[in-house]
């Protein structure tokens, strides 16, 4: 019996055979297997659109991965195409339960408590929280049974997870009911990272920020690179993070909160093969006094250790002062599912 999940291909089928495309685009969308596709990206902003052309979904806190299921083969890739098979047994044990000959899947690797609640640095430190599930929740499908998808309608492409992902252990990201506000104020109540909106009709636009997806953070925080630390007790006393701004690497500040003795010896043995006598950011040091939180002084140069700048750590901050620095900043993990490169302030 026919998985619904082949309705792509017959459609396009039915198509061809009534004249509505050409060959040439049929084969375009009959493509072979893609070894990747890089994941399309939303736009940070203020204010949620509104409107019935928009869907609203939960801003997951974990990391972004695509699932490429082609026959019995698995991969889990992350957004920056490294390998995340074996990392996470479970998830990879769902995806060979996908009923599909072949398909791409959109979705984030997530920690969630009893609650429901999803944690960053748990799935960081999964062996210190082992109370916390590890789940994939896909909300997208890029590439089926032989058809690419990236041209649907978003909404087209999501009514394929429910028959793609039936009994295989794999969830789907809901769409949440209500207006714009009255999701936002359940994603608030509940305590969670924000918001993503996305345009019904668009497609997916592979490695983009087209602006057809959007979102909003109600808990500020983003990924920064490492540059450097400040050594203490355990490795490390402080990171010092910054962010890309015309590919030169500026600070955002020291970072000191978030730590417990494990994770400072975690963190330092990541940075040890790193370590660097040039200091990587171009605006140190950038103050004359030591006020904490305020920069990098002259005197506290020679205190730092600097490192090449490769990690990027996740960090929950206030907001950003007006010198450009985090106010409030604290650790919530080491990350690898993005290039260094890549990391500029984000800005609504």
């Amino acid at each position: 019996m026919p998985f619904k999940s082949q309705a792509p291909r017959r459609k396009f089928a039915q198509l061809l055979v009534e004249g509505k495309i050409s060959n040439e685009t049929f084969e375009e969308w009959n493509r072979e297997f893609p070894r990747f596709i890089k994941p399309m990206t939303a736009t940070l902003v203020q204010t949620v659109p509104e409107g019935p052309d928009w869907m609203y979904e939960v801003k997951l806190d974990g990391y972004r991965a695509l699932i490429l299921k082609s026959g019995s083969h698995v991969q889990i890739r992350s957004r920056n195409d490294k390998s995340l098979s074996g990392a996470y047994p479970g998830v990879d044990t769902a995806a060979k339960r996908i009923k599909a000959d072949s398909v791409v899947l959109d979705g984030e690797i997530v920690a969630i408590d009893a609650d429901g609640h999803p944690s960053f640095q748990a799935l960081q430190h999964r062996a210190a929280h082992p109370r916390h599930s590890i789940v994939y929740y896909a909300f997208d499908v890029l590439h089926l049974n032989g058809i690419d998808l990236t041209r649907l309608p978003l909404e087209q492409r999501r009514a394929e997870l429910q028959p793609v992902l039936k009994e295989s252990g794999l969830r789907i990201s809901q769409e949440l009911p209500g207006t714009a506000q009255q999701v936002i104020t359940a994603v608030q109540r509940l305590g969670l990272e924000g918001v993503i909106a996305k345009r019904r009709d668009s497609r997916y636009d592979a490695g983009q920020r087209s602006g057809a997806w959007v979102k909003l953070k109600l808990d500020k925080h983003q990924e920064f690179v490492i540059g450097g630390y400040r050594p203490g007790n355990h490795g490390i006393d402080a990171l010092i993070v910054g962010y890309y701004e015309r590919k030169q690497l500026r600070c955002a500040g020291k970072v000191r909160a978030g730590f417990t003795p494990h994770v400072r010896r975690e963190v330092f043995d990541a940075l040890k093969p790193l370590h660097s006598a040039k200091c990587p950011f171009v605006d140190l040091p950038n103050t004359k006094t030591s006020r904490w939180g305020a920069g990098i002084t002259v005197d506290e140069m020679d205190e730092m250790q600097w490192v090449k700048p490769k990690l990027l750590a996740q960090i929950r901050f206030v907001e950003f002062t007006a010198e450009g620095h985090l106010r409030h900043a604290a650790f919530l993990g080491l990350r690898s599912d993005k290039d260094a490169a890549d990391v500029v302030r984000e800005k609504s």
